[in-house]
């Protein structure tokens, strides 16, 4: 059994670390006040081949899979969050969406200007009477001749509003459920096509979320990805990766804050010593220790079986439900270690804490991860 990283993979931890050091954590508090990832972030991301890193280089990726993705993904959440959640709305469910459903025509002709940051990309599936219940939704798209014409409205999307083309799932089926849904690109220009306002959040504040509208929008046929009424697969395999995608924000937020807490431990005294002479605080790091070596084993064993072509559905629901608890486990034993100055927006605890939060919740809910896993330990092992 070999647990090391490639040299390849390596070189991507210390790219994005450096990346993430010089261009996104000086930026991270701002980023969250004014509620915004300024472009040229994601642009500078973009030369660094990280908007097209799981992606293979015939269609402009880099090419270094799941695992690479992640690492890239751990690193920028280290710094900010925020940022982290852009980039894996674009990369992690926008683009994947084309590269697990699009034809090969569409892969070649619609992935490599996302790769290269040209068209940054977003998911939309939820709306507002169907979030977990994906068979509730109730966007439609009426084929007529050589074009299909869009109804209804998405909710809480990400990236929504600033995006240059979504992957829309709508009914094409009404009577079908979830085998009546089907996949589109629809670019942003889109006549009818409209986005509301960024919603305001609790937490990854500078990611930007909105509702996006579509009346009589017209979507050529070339860009329905995969067969009519196939979409709820696509929709479901772009999530499986997303999910990973999640465990990777959350290992990155979890060893940021320790780091923090550890500083923090060595440098503040109570009662004469440091309180990491305190044996409260000692198991309170040590726990979050733990936390963090078993996500990264999960998450990491999670990725090389994407990468490998390992089914691993149930094991993608494990990493993000497993992974997003602990970060959450992780955020309130750092704000306990720093007692009042890690309840205050002056040190960057406080907004950690505010943007794990969120972990538990996109991507499909913990709740839902619980159940994805159940029935497949029902169906293999009962």
């Amino acid at each position: 059994m070999d647990f090391t990283f490639s040299e390849e993979h390596e070189m991507v931890r210390e790219l994005a670390r450096k990346f993430a050091d010089k261009e996104v954590r000086p930026h991270a508090e701002e980023i969250d006040k004014n509620c915004d990832v300024p472009r040229e972030i994601l642009d500078k991301a973009a030369e660094l081949g990280f908007m097209g890193m799981p992606f293979p280089e015939e269609y402009g990726g880099a090419g270094l899979g799941e695992i690479g993705y992640c690492i890239m993904l751990e690193e920028i959440s280290r710094a900010c969050m925020s940022t982290a959640a852009a980039l894996g709305g674009h990369v992690s469910i926008g683009a994947m969406a084309v590269y697990l459903g699009g034809t090969e025509e569409q892969k070649k002709r619609l992935l490599p200007s996302m790769c290269a940051g040209e068209k940054l990309a977003a998911f939309a599936v939820t709306e507002p009477q169907a979030g977990s219940d994906a068979a509730a939704m109730r966007t439609m798209a009426v084929k007529k001749g050589d074009r299909y014409i869009l109804n209804g409205q998405k909710t809480f999307i990400t990236n929504g509003g600033i995006a240059d083309v979504y992957s829309v799932f709508a009914i094409t089926d009404p009577n079908a459920g979830v085998r009546g849904i089907s996949a589109f690109l629809v670019d942003k220009a889109s006549p009818g096509f409209s986005t509301g306002k960024p919603e305001e959040k609790m937490g990854i504040r500078g990611s930007h979320t909105a509702d996006l509208f579509f009346e009589d929008v017209e979507v050529p046929v070339e860009n329905r990805l995969g067969p009519e009424n196939q979409g709820f697969k696509i929709a479901m395999q772009t999530l499986d990766v997303g999910r990973i995608g999640i465990g990777a924000q959350s290992l990155g937020a979890a060893r940021e804050v320790l780091h923090l807490s550890t500083q923090h431990a060595n440098q503040r005294v109570q009662f004469g010593k440091p309180i990491a002479k305190l044996q409260a605080i000692q198991w309170m790091l040590a726990e979050m220790a733990t936390e963090i070596y078993s996500m990264e084993s999960i998450l990491y064993r999670t990725a090389w079986m994407c990468d490998k072509g390992i089914p691993y559905s149930r094991e993608a629901a494990m990493t993000k439900l497993y992974c997003s608890e602990a970060a959450g486990r992780c955020v309130d034993k750092a704000v306990q270690i720093h007692g009042g100055m890690g309840y205050m927006r002056e040190y960057p605890i406080e907004r950690f804490y505010r943007d794990a939060r969120i972990t538990r919740i996109y991507e499909g809910t913990n709740e839902i991860q619980k159940l994805v896993i159940a029935r497949d330990v029902l169906k293999k092992e009962g």
